[in-house]
Order: C-alpha cells, then sequence, then structure tokens
C-alpha cells in the first residue's frame, strides 16, 4: 500500500494506525511526526505570496484569490504520478486549510492508474472517528483503528466523568483575529465534552466571521486564542492586536486574567489523534480542579494583565 497524504490531520492518522512505512508523499503543510514527514516528498505548495504574516493581509490575499477563482494550493502532478499511490487522502471541508477534495480528485484521474481517492471531512467529533476507520478499512488494518478508536472513547469518558456536574465556563475560541472569527465545525463539540460552552461557535457549523459587538455581548468567562494554524508562539505574537482594542479590558475572561493563548496548529485546527489532547487540555483550562494533563504547561500560555499593558 502507496499512501499519498494531501491533509496534515490525515498523515497523523496514518501515522497513529502504524501506516507510516506505507507513506510516500505529503503535503507542504504535513510537519508531524517530524520524523517520519521529514524526509518524504512534498506535493503541494501554496499559492500567497511569501512572508505574509499579519492576519489582516493574509485574509485579504485569501480573499482575492477566491474573488478570481484561484487555487490556493498547486499539486505537483509529476511527483504524484511518480509515486503512483493506491490510496491518496484529502478533504472537502475547507478549500483555505488545505487541498480541495475536486483538486485532488483531477489530479488522481490523470493518473497512470487512478488510485482510491478518500476524503477527510470533520465536521463533527464522529466524523473523525469515522475517517479513522475509514482509513484503517482502505489500508487493510480496521483492527488498529478500531482498538484506536476505543482508547480515545476511554480518553473522552474520563473527561467526561471529571467534569461531570461541574458549571460550565462560557469559552470563546478565536479561530483568527483580523478579521475576527469564531471557531466552527468539531472544535465547538471539543468544548462541550471538556466541560465548556462555546459562547459564538456552533457545532458542525463553518467558523465565521464575528463583530467585536457580538464578544462584548456574549461576555465569556474565557478566551482562548486559536488562529488557523499558529503554533503557540505565533498566538502570544498576535496578542497586540486585541489589547489595542478599547473595550478589550471590559470582556470578563480579560479583566479576570482568563485569555489563552493556545496550540492550534497541533491541537484545534487539524482533525486527528492530537484533537483527543486537545479537549483534555482545555478540560484542564476550565476546570483545573478537576483535570490535569501536562500539556497545560506545555501548549497554553496564559495573557496576563501585564501584557494586556504593553500592547
Amino acid at each position: 500500500m502507496r499512501i499519498v497524504s494531501l491533509l496534515p490531520g490525515a498523515t497523523e492518522l496514518v501515522c497513529a494506525l502504524g501506516l507510516a512505512e506505507h507513506l510516500v508523499g505529503v503535503s507542504h503543510e504535513c510537519d508531524f511526526p517530524p520524523e517520519v514527514v521529514a524526509g518524504l516528498p512534498r506535493l503541494t505548495r501554496s499559492t500567497l505570496p511569501e512572508g505574509l504574516t499579519d492576519p489582516a493581509a493574509i485574509d485579504a490575499a485569501v480573499r482575492e484569490k477566491a474573488r478570481r477563482g484561484e487555487p490556493l494550493y498547486v499539486i505537483d502532478e509529476a511527483q504524484l504520478a511518480a509515486l503512483e499511490p493506491d490510496l491518496i487522502l484529502t478533504q472537502a471541508l475547507c478549500e483555505v486549510c488545505a487541498v480541495p477534495m475536486g483538486q485532488a480528485l483531477r489530479a488522481s484521474g490523470r493518473l497512470r492508474r487512478p488510485p482510491r481517492v478518500i476524503a477527510v471531512n470533520t465536521y463533527r467529533m464522529t466524523d473523525l472517528f469515522e475517517a479513522l476507520q475509514q482509513i484503517g478499512e482502505a489500508a487493510g488494518v480496521p483492527k488498529r483503528a478500531e482498538d484506536l478508536l476505543q482508547t480515545w472513547r476511554r480518553r473522552l469518558a474520563r473527561v467526561e466523568d471529571a467534569v461531570a456536574g461541574a458549571p460550565r465556563p462560557r469559552l470563546l475560541l478565536l479561530e483568527w483575529l483580523d478579521p475576527p472569527f469564531c471557531c466552527g465545525h468539531w472544535v465547538p463539540e471539543m468544548v462541550e465534552i471538556a466541560g465548556g460552552r462555546e459562547v459564538l461557535g456552533r457545532p458542525g457549523e463553518p467558523s465565521r466571521r464575528i463583530r467585536w459587538e457580538e464578544v462584548l455581548a456574549a461576555a465569556p468567562d474565557v478566551i482562548g486564542l486559536i488562529p488557523c494554524g499558529y503554533h503557540l508562539a505565533d498566538a502570544v505574537e498576535s496578542y497586540p492586536l486585541l489589547t489595542r482594542l478599547s473595550f478589550w479590558p471590559q470582556i470578563p475572561a480579560v479583566r479576570n486574567g482568563q485569555v489563552y493563548a493556545l496550540e492550534a496548529s497541533a491541537y484545534f485546527s487539524r482533525p486527528g489523534p492530537r484533537t483527543i489532547d486537545g479537549i483534555e487540555l482545555l478540560a484542564a483550562l476550565l476546570h483545573p480542579n478537576r483535570f490535569h494533563t501536562p500539556l497545560r504547561e506545555q501548549a497554553a500560555r496564559p495573557l496576563e494583565a501585564a501584557e494586556i499593558l504593553r500592547g
């Protein structure tokens, strides 16, 4: 079995199933596990201008590409053909986040021996579970998939038992900061399992652009910064975008020192094995007296009042 993954979360699912040796190519965004992906051919690249770091500039560039009907990614079809994959993993959930299904299908259809193409589309947590089983079936390891799924379910049950009966803090997870976007798809469900209540994001629905007036009205108890694809240090660096807002100190989460930068890329931006870790991380943040994970110290940073003043 020769597997090409054009989706970071799918790459992680393949490796979690013990199929790393069958991976022959990945996307330019696949960065985990590093020891597996480091030596693999990169079959995609972004068409956005290099060096873009400002969130507003990135958003504007993406919107301009959409207005022109231009793709955000290109596939190296010559290299794909040389790899002769049996299975290609892609997605049809978000054209901004990764190579979309239609583009992958067109590229695979031009191969001498068209492979099977599976779209990993995670709208809800159950979709992630089904994707794991689907990949396991396609790769001939359904028992491994079922065993891993049961391990995930046991971990989630431990979280739910730990937070059962506790008050549910009102949490806002910001998926982009300029312009602001609330979280969507599977992420609000992560919050629910972790014992919180997402104030603007809705389970199964896309993330959406919001108005700052909505944030004020929602009055969240806790705010988590999870800019899509950002690592923890990037999220910390982006915080001054918010502290410059005149009304920012009026929000309960800000007044009470309950604003956190989180490791978004690993635990929130890509549905995969580490989504379970992300739920445990949220439970530890929302209910520190009931649930603990070492990940809290590694993947979350409280943004203190002093940083608000410096911003």
